[in-house]
């Protein structure tokens, strides 16, 4: 997991070629993108774009006010509830550790009760939002 205090055309290109890297060249993997500014700017600025092309990556774009539709925003919602509420972490780097300690503990408890419960009513909330 990698946590950046900037969040930049730049820094998102760097994460791509990371995921990128972590499998086999022929196998295509898509990255479901959100509205967020730098990756809106795959659209004006090409290097991500054209880059994608090139390593057989689809950039599946969420619809404006469909983040309902991104089933990772649940798992955002969880990791606020079970690792950010209520702290006040000194620094970006103490913040960035305790979301890393909580991602491991949340691939090791994938079925917990109390993380399904949360994931599933944050997921259910985002749908009634919309309709």
């Amino acid at each position: 997991m990698q946590v950046k205090t900037r969040k930049t055309r730049v820094e998102f290109l760097t994460f791509c070629r990371y995921l990128r890297s972590l499998h086999p060249a022929h196998v295509r993997i898509a990255i479901v993108l959100d509205n967020f500014s730098p990756h809106l700017s795959t659209k004006t600025d090409t290097r991500v774009g054209d880059w994608a092309a090139a390593n057989n990556v689809e950039l599946a774009y969420v619809p404006f006010y469909g983040s309902w539709l991104n089933r990772i925003e649940a798992q955002f919602t969880a990791l606020r509830y079970f690792a950010l509420d209520g702290t006040d972490h000194p620094s970006h780097r103490e913040q960035a550790s305790m979301i890393r300690r909580y991602i491991i503990w949340r691939n090791n408890h994938a079925t917990d009760p109390r993380l399904r419960k949360v994931i599933k009513r944050a997921a259910t909330i985002k749908r009634a939002k919309v309709a």
